[in-house]
């Protein structure tokens, strides 16, 4: 009798893969109650949806419907029927039944008028029936924990839903259909093969043939390493077309800060007057430059005042100073830095980009300009922008637009572009973290090698909802609205 026995690399093809692949650990939905929603915005509109998710929905179904049977994805027109058999409503019933459904259980969306008061009537009876109220995000978690999503295409959901501009609604798109995705998966199962070499190679110490050597393990290492930091290149674009950036306009009192805001907008947001001191409190404007969002705080002139009121307003200026990206430094070239701009100037974080803005170049009769890395325009050793401008006219505006896409890094969109958020980013960037480590292990310190390898793939699969704290699923779908 001949018995067959694996080589290590045949070996640890089955049973690293046992241990490596990590499934999702999250409960799915099988005992779960049945939820609904109203799905439509707050307000009058000429319909208005109502969701609901469980199992087992066509005795719902026929109760509210007065015994019709719906069939799967197709359209019911009916009455809405209350307890007593009486007509709340009319409209159009659809039942997609489980798993072809959103959350993958069985889904009834109630389409009637848009009133508020009927939508809450229609509610109510769906209460009466045994559903309960959604929480926030609760039908994207039931599709997340019954696979139909992972979590970064849930969260693109969210995403898609809170788009401030035509280019974030597209990449968030792209991130539900998968794009985000489907990198991060093809990174993992590269992980998970490097690791399976190097379990391989400690399950098996007395082989004399080096297994890491003979699959060139480094060389994996190494692509490993080129691709995680292409992905997270592409998401730190991806996170400022989500997040935008915070802009702040400083200077001394009057010097031309909320004319440049109001030029910006293209809208008399800011009062504008000669009188010192006329903006009494932060005001905020959002624009979007080549898709990117832009948040922008014009703030109180940071000065020493009595007033309580411009006091406050002060406060929150310095609040948005330490919270900005970006500081607009206005500056009136004629006085130069004075003692009061001094002040600000000192008040800013050291390591806060800044732009230095010359306006009132028609005054002057100067040409718009930008000239980068301008050391010592501040009277400081911290480089910054310098750009020419007249608020007035708009010249030079173009050249502060451009300015403000470079400081925050914008290379533009791209068709491999996806969003990602803040979490995405630290994942990726403790995942590459962890490879770094990884490529210093010697050929004795397999060990090492493997932990490093293990605590990587773990920090993608964070990404993905694989290996994902219940906490942080909590506070995600939190931030979802009512009905999605």
């Amino acid at each position: 009798m001949v018995c067959l026995l694996p080589t290590p690399f045949q070996a640890a093809s089955i049973i690293p893969i046992h241990h490596l692949k990590m499934l999702s650990t999250q409960p799915s939905t099988a005992n779960a109650p049945t939820i609904a929603a109203i799905a439509t915005a707050a307000g009058r509109g000429g319909v208005g949806v109502i969701r609901i998710s469980g199992h087992q929905l066509l005795s719902l179904a026929q109760a509210i419907t007065g015994g019709k049977t719906p069939k799967p994805r197709t359209a019911l027109y009916t009455d809405f029927l209350d307890e007593h058999g009486n007509a709340i409503d009319n409209g159009i019933l659809l039942y997609f039944a489980a798993p072809a459904s959103f959350t993958g259980e069985d889904v009834i969306e109630l389409q009637g008028h848009g009133g508020q008061i009927v939508l809450q009537m229609l509610l109510n009876r769906c209460l009466q029936l045994g559903a309960r109220i959604a929480e926030a995000g609760e039908f994207t978690k039931r599709a997340f924990l019954n696979n139909k999503l992972d979590l970064a295409q849930a969260e693109s959901v969210a995403d898609l839903i809170d788009a401030s501009s035509q280019a974030a609604a597209r990449m968030a798109v792209r991130s539900l259909k998968g794009a985000f995705s489907n990198q991060i998966h093809r990174l993992v199962d590269d992980l998970i093969t490097l690791r399976m070499l190097v379990e391989a190679t400690l399950d098996f110490p007395e082989e004399e043939i080096d297994f890491l050597e003979a699959a060139d393990a480094k060389g994996k290492l190494t692509a490993l390493q080129n691709e995680l930091s292409t992905i997270l290149s592409t998401a730190n674009q991806g996170a400022i077309l989500r997040e935008g950036m915070n802009v702040v306009l400083v200077g001394a009192p009057n010097v031309g800060k909320s004319s440049l805001l109001n030029a910006l907008a293209g809208d008399d947001i800011a009062i504008v007057t000669h009188i010192a001191g006329t903006t009494r409190d932060t005001v905020r404007e959002h624009i979007t430059l080549d898709g990117v969002p832009i948040h922008i705080t014009d703030t109180a002139g940071l000065r020493e005042t009595d007033d309580l009121v411009e006091k406050i307003g002060i406060e929150r200026s310095e609040k948005a100073v330490q919270n900005a990206d970006v500081a607009l430094i206005l500056i009136d070239p004629a006085e130069g830095i004075n003692a009061a701009t001094q002040s600000i100037l000192d008040k800013l974080p050291p390591s806060l980009t800044r732009i230095v803005i010359h306006n009132k170049a028609d005054l002057r009769n100067e040409t718009p300009s930008r000239v980068d890395n301008q050391i010592g325009s501040l009277k400081t050793d911290t480089p910054a922008t310098l750009i020419k401008l007249s608020a007035k006219t708009g010249a030079g505006l173009d050249l502060l637009k451009q300015a403000l896409l470079d400081a925050v890094g914008w290379q533009g969109e791209s068709e491999g572009l996806f969003l990602a958020r803040s979490r995405h980013i630290h994942a990726l960037e403790a995942a590459q973290r962890e490879l770094d480590n990884a490529a210093l292990c010697g050929n004795h310190q397999l060990e090492l090698l493997a932990e490093h390898l293990r605590l990587a793939q773990n920090a993608c699969s964070e990404i993905t909802g694989e290996f994902t704290a219940d906490d942080l699923l909590g506070v995600i779908f939190s931030r979802f609205c009512i009905g999605k």
